[in-house]
């Protein structure tokens, strides 16, 4: 998100995350049921510039945009290996942690973001998984992804483990939101 101080114009519940320190970000969490959450994340006005572009391409959004998704793995180290021995690299596998503004330290390893509409892997190993702490209140209703070649994008995600459909079209993400105020898509 270009600003999160434009953040409740989403129209979810959102709480505090943490600062991302060094990557000039920070970010705003809501629980979207079953151990999914819903990150939002922008610049920092706080911390200085990075001195790199921001992750996820947030200093070239307009506005806000579903842009990644993650899958959250145990032993991320051998589902990496496993999926290289099947064809797809999620790319290396890198340790990153934030603070929460309570101070407690999260830690955690992921894959890169890579181009299209697969998802990056994430392993909180003992870390207390963020939606457990997130705001409350909003539910995931519907997930969809669709790519100009499903056929490819459906057989990333059988390498992951993942059995979700992928529709015929531009590459995009959509996430169908329930909140008390109603519905809210995401894309």
């Amino acid at each position: 998100m270009p600003d999160l101080a434009r953040a409740g114009d989403l129209g979810i519940d959102l709480s505090e995350g943490g600062r991302h320190i060094g990557r000039g970000t920070r970010n705003l969490l809501a629980d979207l049921g079953g151990g999914a959450y819903l990150e939002v994340i922008g610049p920092d006005p706080d911390q200085p510039e990075p001195g790199r572009p921001r992750p996820f391409g947030i200093d070239t959004l307009t506005e806000p945009k579903l842009v990644a998704w993650a899958v959250r793995v145990k032993d991320i180290e051998d589902v990496v290996r496993r999926a290289k021995a099947q064809g797809y690299d999620p790319g290396p596998v890198v340790p990153m942690s934030r603070e929460r503004p309570d101070g407690v330290l999260l830690e955690w390893q992921l894959t890169p973001m890579l181009p299209g509409v697969l998802p990056f892997l994430i392993d909180w190993g003992s870390t207390r998984h963020p939606s457990e702490d997130a705001a409350q209140g909003a539910q995931l209703e519907l997930f969809q992804i669709s790519d100009p070649n499903p056929g490819g994008v459906y057989k990333g995600l059988k390498v992951l483990g993942l059995d979700y459909p992928v529709a015929n079209g531009p590459t995009g993400l959509e996430a169908t939101i329930r909140t008390p105020n109603g519905e809210v898509v995401l894309r």
